[in-house]
């Protein structure tokens, strides 16, 4: 069972990099500052591949998973800064890709049948709500895009839940660190089918940047 408070000191020192990185980003956003946004957003993503690397992530076949996938949100997060539908597209099949990786990750733990089942559940459910709410909004290519990300998603969930649930009572961080990634996606969703706002970003990347670095955080874990 990994800790997530015997870390050494490089991972919070990164972790407070990437969250000075997401205050700064907020801001850009807000204000509409748009080298400001590309820089704190690098800044903040690269912080979170650091957190792994000082966790010790390339040290087991699970903590190499977790930077593989890492460094595919990295990717995405740089390709969503443009705002162009092809490359729109790059960075959600980026993102799927993660998904996928954090699933094979979480797959490696001893998993819990009753978690697995009840992780389903919820996920078949959330992925139901989230495609008939942005079914209608979806262009034709997208109608193929979205329910595989979808579906990538509640895969990773479930297993996290499952895994969460095998590891005992304190790895509630591993499925709350998934579920968050899953709920910063619908915010991306929202900010590019519904429409623009801030308040999109103001809930999402907080969000997403905490999955991020838990994730990141649980590089550390030895089997």
């Amino acid at each position: 069972m990994p800790s997530m408070t015997d870390l050494p000191p490089s991972t919070v020192y990164a972790a407070v990099v990437c969250a000075i990185a997401v205050l700064g980003l907020l801001w850009a956003e807000r204000r509409g500052a748009r080298a400001a946004r590309a820089a704190c957003k690098t800044i903040a993503s690269t912080a979170f591949i650091a957190v792994a690397l000082a966790a010790g992530a390339l040290d087991t076949p699970y903590g190499q998973r977790v930077l593989l996938a890492l460094a595919l949100s990295w990717l995405g997060d740089v390709l969503l800064l443009a705002r162009r539908s092809a490359v729109f597209l790059a960075g959600l099949g980026a993102f799927l890709l993660a998904h996928v990786v954090f699933a094979w990750a979480f797959a490696g733990w001893p998993l819990h049948g009753g978690g697995l089942l009840a992780g389903a559940v919820l996920m078949a459910g959330v992925g139901a709500v989230v495609l008939r709410l942005f079914w209608p909004r979806l262009k034709p290519l997208y109608r193929v895009a979205v329910p595989a990300y979808v579906m990538a998603i509640g895969v990773m969930c479930t297993l996290a839940i499952g895994a969460g649930a095998g590891a005992g009572s304190g790895a509630w961080w591993l499925p709350a660190a998934a579920l968050a990634f899953a709920a910063s996606d619908i915010a991306v969703a929202r900010e590019r089918f519904i429409g623009h706002a801030f308040a999109n970003k103001a809930w999402g990347l907080p969000l997403y940047y905490a999955a991020q670095l838990v994730l990141a955080a649980s590089g550390a874990w030895r089997a």
